[in-house]
């Protein structure tokens, strides 16, 4: 039998009804929408959370109320309410029993549900034994609150008390006075975790050496903190190995009026209105980066820079002489980098990101390459360095010092920013640097203090 011959597919009109049910026949608006930007500042200030815990800590909870607020609904533990009245009984079962029926031990009936044996007998011993007296509603007070804690002062005592453990010689026990502030009293599981400390999750773990931590007042410079520059790419050729020269590298910013003046507008509106205009972090400056010529040179700077180096006054660790005939480093321009990111901590938070770096005279002393070269006056401790800044270098291209219009400050000579070598030696401070740093430790440590660290 033949198949039917196919049929082209048939197109069926479709007609979509649809009716309007509300229908609004106001005029269009004259004209376009405008919105208005309304300023909500108080609304951020109110739902932020430092709002809420500044109104718990200046208005604390003078009242101490029980857990049913003045208000006991379970009335079976007073006594006097149901003396002499077992009429309501029945309405003062636990909640426990509440829905449960109570079958009595005589007169079971073919329609009581199955139980286990073992819970009936668990219930007729309950039933049996003498029923303890209920806690009167009194009893559950919540425990009020102690607002002290977050106190300033009791903030200090704490931390006072840490130094106390570690020196209670130097305790001080008086009445508080501007100057000094008695600490808190240690418990003995603090004393005790000073006297063997352990490891908080691995028991086993006993530490090797102790180290205190103290400021390098000797390592302070001008600003009073440091740097961490890291370079997003290799900034030499050295790819099998890492390059000690960079060790020894200068960065030296490139001096941009506009570049400075937009970043003092930024934090000058930052002073005036935090929450509109964000802290704009650290300055973004352009550098020149400047490389020795050599290992040798390298290594010999690093030598010149060695406290601990017996032989860092040797005149001949220097590689090349300037055109007044000094003793220098040559260290030769690279490459132009810039900022791609930068933070900075404000004053408040000096201290909140440190370089830490572990001294011992004793293992300096028994090494070889230092031996007996250990400085004078030095203590074991871990010496800590603030870090106020750390940026990322970016190397500048082509491309980018053309927008920014500085495409010929590397291979321009009559460019008065450009410098193609830096001629180094190593000398003592002037009286402006000592000056700066005797008034940097005055500031930490007190005048008295800082005098008698000087002349140790």
């Amino acid at each position: 039998m033949a198949a039917p011959a196919s049929r082209p597919d048939r197109a069926y009109h479709q007609d979509y009804i649809c009716r309007i049910r509300y229908e609004n026949n106001l005029p269009p608006p004259p004209g376009s929408v405008k919105l208005l930007d309304i300023p909500i500042d108080g609304l951020e200030y109110y739902a932020s959370p430092g709002f809420a815990s500044r109104l718990h800590r200046s208005q604390p909870i003078n009242i101490e109320a029980d857990a049913e607020l003045g208000m006991p609904i379970d009335l079976v533990g007073i006594p006097g309410v149901f003396d002499g009245d077992e009429s309501d009984k029945s309405l003062l079962r636990p909640l426990s029993e509440l829905g449960k029926p109570k079958y009595q031990g005589g007169g079971i009936s073919f329609l009581r549900r199955t139980e286990y044996i073992s819970s009936d007998t668990a219930r007729a011993r309950s039933e049996a034994a003498p029923k303890s007296t209920p806690k009167p509603a009194n009893s559950k007070l919540r425990k009020p609150v102690d607002t002290s804690k977050d106190d300033p002062i009791n903030v200090l005592r704490a931390a006072v008390k840490g130094f106390d453990i570690a020196h209670p010689e130097d305790a001080y026990l008086g009445n508080d006075t501007t100057d000094n502030i008695k600490g808190l009293e240690p418990t003995p599981a603090e004393l005790e975790a000073w006297r063997n400390p352990r490891h908080p999750q691995k028991s086993n773990l006993k530490p090797l050496d102790f180290y205190p931590i103290l400021p390098d007042h000797s390592a302070d410079t001008d600003t009073g903190s440091y740097i961490l520059a890291k370079f997003s790419a290799n900034p030499t050729q050295v790819a099998d190995k890492r390059d000690m020269r960079v060790d020894v590298g200068i960065l030296r910013p490139i001096d941009d009026d506009a570049m400075l003046a937009e970043h003092n507008a930024k934090v000058a509106a930052n002073k005036a209105d935090p929450v509109r205009n964000p802290h704009p972090g650290g300055a973004l400056f352009n550098y020149h980066f400047y490389l020795a010529a050599d290992e040798k040179s390298a290594r010999n700077l690093k030598r010149k820079l060695d406290v601990d180096d017996p032989d860092r006054d040797d005149p001949s660790l220097y590689t090349t002489k300037n055109r007044e005939g000094k003793e220098t480093f040559r260290l030769g321009l690279q490459r132009m980098y810039g900022t791609g990111r930068a933070t900075a901590q404000d004053s408040d938070h000096a201290y909140r990101e440190i370089a830490l770096a572990l001294h011992d005279p004793e293992l300096e002393a028994q090494s070889s390459e230092s031996a007996g070269a250990a400085e004078e006056g030095t203590k074991k401790a871990a010496y800590y360095y603030p870090i106020m800044q750390k940026i990322q270098l970016k190397p500048h291209r082509s491309k980018n010092l053309a927008q920014l219009g500085m495409a010929s400050r590397l291979h321009n000579d009559e460019d008065p920013s450009k410098i193609d070598a830096y001629d180094a030696f190593v000398d003592d401070l002037d009286e402006y640097e000592k000056a700066n740093r005797s008034a940097r430790r005055a500031e930490l440590l007190g005048e008295e203090e800082a005098a008698q660290d000087e002349n140790t």
